[in-house]
């Protein structure tokens, strides 16, 4: 496989990172402690590289129409200046990516899928758009993504915005964005993320990536910020309840078993799309399981691919799991047949021949407090 490497590399080697590859993009795992950096993104702020994701821009007269036909949500329905969780599933309804789409007005769309699928989605969006009077652009070769994340995140941005600037931070809404000057830099700022905190993913053209990492950390240093990888990404994720394509999420699996079956706009949009009557198939026959939250009654923590138990027999699997830093148990979220999905039902997990005792809970485990 290709090694690619971010506009920020360099930065992460002169910050001691550890590496690893990730979607075919050498990210950083780690600075120093992944548990470090997990608590600094719940109680203070934390720096992250996520220039692995794509960038794919769709614009003409028909840019909402196709992304209605091309994906699963209705996305011509975003308000300017919104953004909206979507999926691109294939024919058949399994799900090619989970992504996220910003509107900048009638023609004009930003489609961010997940890193190792980027090639995939914008392959795929350039075939669906056959039909339709729409230009499909990947710009994800050209683009940068710096996110800040936690509860200082935007104490830090107001230092590196001018003040007549500042409302477009302050009065930002959960999924919405402005364009506008940080650090000297033009910036698409968004307040999204994928830590279950407050926080904000600013895109930037690659050649002022170093710049603005720079500047950020600097800004936030009496703010306790810290560069993060993506082991804290993972566990901070995990315990926010949000899926990871590759593990919650993947061709074998619909929308419907994976509990998001609200994103799939089979009542509200008109006409078809791809992978409407596979999905209409799905939801009529029901899943045979589905996503669920596990709590350990113990200290041993579940990993992907263990087995699921009820009364000895195997009922599931674990998509994600491990020791959560904040809550201070094991959590995994994992498939379960549906019959023992219920909020409450005692189950174990099979760790490498030793049943311990979990419990299915509500997700999210973590919720911050507002």
């Amino acid at each position: 496989m290709t090694e690619n490497y971010t506009a920020l590399y360099e930065e992460h080697k002169k910050l001691g990172a550890s590496f690893t590859d990730f979607g075919g993009w050498q990210m950083p795992l780690k600075y120093s402690s992944e548990l470090a950096e997990h608590h600094a993104v719940r109680n203070a702020a934390g720096l992250f590289d996520l220039s692995h994701m794509g960038e794919v821009w769709v614009s003409g007269l028909e840019a909402g129409a196709f992304l209605d036909y091309a994906l699963v949500g209705k996305l011509s329905a975003i308000a300017d200046g919104k953004a909206k969780y979507s999926l691109i599933c294939n024919a058949d309804g399994g799900i090619i990516d989970d992504l996220i789409v910003y509107r900048f007005g009638d023609e004009k769309y930003l489609v961010v899928p997940n890193a190792g699928n980027a090639p995939t989605v914008a392959v795929a969006l350039a075939e669906r758009a056959t039909a339709f009077n729409v230009k499909v652009e990947d710009a994800s070769a050209i683009t940068s993504l710096i996110a800040v994340q936690g509860p200082k995140a935007e104490a830090i941005l107001l230092k590196l915005t001018a003040e007549a600037q500042h409302p477009l931070v302050t009065d930002l809404k959960y999924y919405a964005f402005n364009e506008l000057t940080v650090a000297g830099h033009n910036v698409i700022l968004a307040r999204t993320g994928y830590t279950g905190e407050d926080g904000f993913e600013l895109f930037v053209a690659n050649d002022g990536a170093a710049s603005l990492w720079a500047s950020v950390a600097e800004a936030g240093a009496e703010f306790g910020i810290v560069p993060c990888g993506l082991a804290s990404r993972d566990s901070l994720r995990l315990e926010a309840g949000m899926p990871l394509y590759g593990n919650e999420l993947s061709l074998e699996r619909s929308p419907f078993d994976a509990g998001l079956g609200g994103v799939v706009a089979l009542k509200s949009k008109e006409g078809d799309f791809v992978g409407r009557s596979a999905l209409e198939a799905a939801k009529e026959a029901g899943s045979k399981r589905k996503l669920v939250g596990l709590k350990g009654l113990g200290r041993r923590a579940g990993r992907g691919h263990y087995p699921i138990l009820k009364d000895g027999a195997v009922v599931g699997e674990v998509t994600s799991g491990q020791p959560s830093p904040t809550l201070g148990y094991p959590v995994a979220m994992a498939y379960v047949d549906v019959e023992h999905a219920e909020i409450g039902t005692a189950l174990d997990i099979d760790l490498r021949g030793k049943a311990e005792p979990f419990e299915v809970v509500a997700l999210p485990f973590y919720k911050r407090q507002k």
